[in-house]
């Protein structure tokens, strides 16, 4: 269901670059959601939340269509204080209904 990768954050030379520094991959149905950490080049880090989702176009070849947020750590407490309250307004008022089965990997070639 996730995937998990940490980087340095470095290139070859010792230098910070915009690399991931933390990776976290969700797959969902026809969407993935990547939730990467990255780094200022004042070292300050923050978070990239991108959704991907796979598109079949009219001549029968496949897209992804990509949305991004970026998120900073001053922003932190505000996003998931409200993030859980939508969350809990949506368990209050909605039943729960079937998690949605993960694509295998031959079924999703690449993203």
């Amino acid at each position: 269901m996730k995937d998990f990768d940490r980087h340095d954050g470095m290139d070859e030379t010792g230098g910070n670059f915009n690399q991931d520094i933390l990776s976290k991959v969700i797959r969902a149905g026809k969407r993935t959601y990547f939730f990467d950490v990255k780094s200022t080049r004042n070292k300050e880090l923050y978070l990239i939340i991108t959704e991907s989702k796979k598109r079949l176009e009219n001549d029968g070849s496949f897209t992804y269509e990509k949305h991004k947020i970026f998120l900073y750590q001053e922003d932190f407490e505000h996003f998931t204080d409200t993030l859980q309250e939508i969350q809990d307004f949506i368990n209050d008022n909605q039943p729960v209904k079937p998690a949605v089965p993960e694509i295998s990997k031959e079924e999703d070639s690449g993203v």
